[in-house]
């Protein structure tokens, strides 16, 4: 027999599943264990058996990789343990974790609600797992929405300065997240997902082009309030957006240069300017708390309200039967123009004619000429012997 049944080295199969494992090929394998591949070769299919010293640096060399196999799943059974435990203790001490110690740029100590939302809206881990829904993905979108969609319509009043704009933006990150739904739902992010494709489309430059755009809104009704606003519409657009996210919605420096898709030196240097903007005009607001404060003051005293999770989910769903339809429909036109095309198109050559030519040297057909005087006579002497010419008979009149 090729292999004992004392013999501690797994099946052949199992051997070339462990080398396969650690993407190592026969011949490094032999030369780690100092034999010729044609050796090695015959081992791990079961030919031969191994034996001495060189056998056993290979059983050792097998053994150590089902260790590592085995090591991940133990680790795996500590952590789900470990996570049931952590279900039980306190909320306080669950949104503890990953709290970011120190702040980058003078935050202060941490806040607590922002836009009137929950605590845990502005950290990653405290967004609702959309994919833990009992009840389907309509309810985990639901429960999203309701979660997120009141915040992000401040958020977004705030940056663009427009209440119709807000509204129609986070309508329309909401489609986008229900349209592309099993990518949001295992996101680790999801509200953070949906919040910038809401800062994408309020953001864009074409909204400039539509008629509302010139005509402005009604600004707020407090003084303070529509000076701040006026502050916040004349930053550029990227300082706007990183101070909103930074100093409004609290996200960690390295988390807003990663929405705001830059680096983290450039996010910050881009807040320190805005800061700066902010503090020149209105000195008042140099200490990022009280900016903060007051950039929730100003989000909270609109009225601004989102429609209803099943309206944007009908309107979604709308939208993309139209578009799919429309592009069925062009693909329809662009197929049948070709399959015209190509059946009236002519299969062969055909020449064109030469333009036409005037021929010369062929002197052109003329008719009678004019009459001579012997003519004229003739012709007089004709109609004359027509009347009295006894050889000839004229019709005559009763």
């Amino acid at each position: 027999m090729t292999q004992s049944p004392a013999s501690p080295l797994p099946a052949p199969d199992e051997r070339r599943k462990l080398r396969e494992s650690k993407s190592l090929t026969q011949a490094q394998v032999a030369a780690q264990v100092g034999v010729t591949r044609e050796t090695f070769r015959s081992w791990e299919s079961g030919r031969t058996t191994p034996r001495g010293r060189k056998g056993e640096a290979y059983a050792t060399f097998l053994a150590d990789i089902e260790a590592e196999r085995q090591a991940p799943a133990a680790t795996a059974t500590v952590t789900a343990k470990a996570a049931a435990t952590a279900t039980t203790a306190p909320a306080r001490t669950r949104r503890s974790v990953g709290r970011r110690d120190s702040a980058p740029l003078d935050r202060g100590q941490e806040r607590g609600g922002r836009w009137g939302l929950p605590a845990a809206t502005a950290e990653a881990g405290g967004s609702p797992s959309p994919a833990e829904s009992p009840k389907g993905a309509t309810e985990a979108f639901d429960r999203l929405y309701t979660h997120a969609a009141p915040g992000l319509v401040r958020q977004t009043y705030l940056l663009t300065g427009r209440r119709t704009l807000a509204r129609e933006s986070v309508e329309r990150a909401f489609q986008f997240a229900w349209q592309r739904w099993p990518e949001v739902a295992v996101d680790r992010d999801p509200v953070g997902w949906v919040r910038a494709a809401a800062y994408e489309y309020a953001m864009s430059p074409w909204h400039r082009l539509r008629p509302s755009h010139r005509h402005p809104e009604a600004p707020p009704a407090d003084a303070d309030h529509r000076a701040l606003l006026d502050v916040l519409l004349s930053l550029p657009s990227s300082y706007r957006r990183t101070l909103l996210l930074y100093d409004g919605v609290g996200l960690d420096l390295p988390e807003t240069a990663a929405e705001t898709e830059a680096t983290t030196p450039a996010a910050a240097k881009r807040l320190l300017h805005a800061r700066e903007a902010v503090a020149e005009q209105l000195p008042a607001l140099a200490v990022p708390d009280q900016l903060h404060r007051r950039l929730t003051e100003l989000a909270g005293a609109e009225k601004l309200q989102a429609p209803k999770s099943t309206l944007v989910r009908t309107e979604g769903e709308r939208r993309t039967r139209f578009w799919t339809r429309s592009a069925i429909a062009f693909t329809v036109l662009i197929v049948g123009a070709t399959a015209l095309t190509l059946r009236t198109a002519p299969t062969r050559y055909e020449p064109i004619p030469a333009p036409g030519s005037m021929i010369t040297g062929v002197p052109p057909r003329t008719g009678p000429g004019p009459l001579t005087q012997a003519d004229k006579k003739l012709r007089d002497k004709l109609h004359k012997s027509t009347q009295s010419s006894p050889h000839r008979l004229a019709p005559a009149a009763d």
